[in-house]
């Protein structure tokens, strides 16, 4: 339970967590600034992030597929 509030009070902020999930999105990342970013990284904003970047995701698509098809 220590362990998790500790992960919770990591520094890095909700743009940096963003641009972190992206990169792991298009799965490219230097070893050193991945481990930099593990160590930082707050586990709720990266959940946050991972959806909405899921969610943006599937909306482009869904239109893309729209646009292809009507």
């Amino acid at each position: 339970m220590e362990d998790l509030k500790e992960a919770s009070r990591r520094k890095m902020s909700f743009g940096q967590t963003v641009r972190a999930v992206l990169w792991s999105f298009i799965g490219l990342r230097k070893g050193a600034e991945h481990e930099r970013d593990m160590a930082s990284l707050n586990p709720v904003h990266v959940i946050i992030a991972a959806l909405l970047a899921l969610a943006v995701f599937v909306a482009v698509l869904i239109g893309i597929v729209q646009l292809v098809v009507g």
